[in-house]
């Protein structure tokens, strides 16, 4: 199974020499605690990030595979 991390995120923030709180601006607090559980956001969020941050959304995300046994019925 495949699952989405924004590690690609953090790393931006501190290339940037920012903060998660500056995320505030065009997020909210629960949407930037989800990316620190690398839980889904919607993509009008990840939109928003990448306009926020000029970046490009694979400068955000990256797809990781996830070691855990997939559970039938998964997609």
């Amino acid at each position: 199974m495949v699952k989405i991390t924004f590690k690609p995120l953090w790393k931006q923030l501190i290339d940037k020499n920012m903060m998660k709180k500056e995320l505030y601006a065009v997020v909210s607090p629960a949407i930037v605690a989800k990316m620190g559980r690398d839980e889904n956001i919607t993509t009008e969020m990840l939109v928003r990030l990448c306009r926020f941050l000029d970046c490009d959304i694979s400068d955000i995300i990256q797809l990781e595979k996830d070691d855990k046994p997939q559970k039938q019925g998964d997609i």
